[in-house]
Formats: C-alpha cells, structure tokens, sequence
C-alpha cells in the first residue's frame, strides 16, 4: 500500500507544479498582452495620422485640378470667342486670297 500512496503522491506534486507552471505562463501571457495591444493601438493610431495626412493631400491635389480645369474651360471659352470674331471677318480674307492664288496660277 505504500507504493500505491506513494505514487499518488507523486502524481498529486506532479499535478500541483505543472499547475503552477501553466499559471505563471497565463500569466505572462496576459502580462505582455497589454503591451503588446498598447503598441498596436500606438501602431494603429500613427497608422490613420498617416492615412488622414493621404486624405488631406489627395483633396488639396483635387482642389488644385478642380482649378486648373475651371481655368482651362475659361481658356476655352476665350479661345472659342476668338476664333468666331476671327472667322467672322476673316472669311472674305481668305476667299480673296484664294481668288489672288487662282490668277497667279493661271498666269504661270
């Protein structure tokens, strides 16, 4: 009977560490948990600064196009206006010097 106990026993002072053991590993575990999740919150937290700086440059960019274009189709509309005054009193300009080509060419 005493080998009976006495390997109980040692099972028993088995257990009990190997308890310990797991306790002291959990909690570790949950000691290093918060400064891991500290770090990833402080990751996160430069992770969107980084994202809203993209944001805010991208729609200073879309200003700027936004601006450019309104210029250009201003542009336009003066090229367009310009080009109708010009075709207006032009057109007899250019039906006489084609009738001046014309003579020249028949008198070569």
């Amino acid at each position: 009977m005493s080998r009976p106990m006495l390997l109980a026993f040692l099972l028993m002072i088995l257990i009990i560490t190997s308890q310990f053991e797991w306790k002291q590993q959990l909690v570790n575990e949950l000691e290093a948990s918060p400064s891991i999740s500290q770090k990833q919150l402080h990751i996160s937290n430069r992770e969107e600064a980084v994202k809203e700086k993209i944001i805010l440059s991208q729609e200073k960019n879309i200003q700027r196009l936004n601006d450019l274009l309104r210029s250009l189709r201003e542009q336009l509309l003066q090229c367009r206006s310009n080009d109708e005054t010009i075709n207006g009193t032009a057109t007899p300009l250019t039906e006489n010097i084609n009738e001046f080509e014309r003579q020249q060419i028949l008198q070569d």
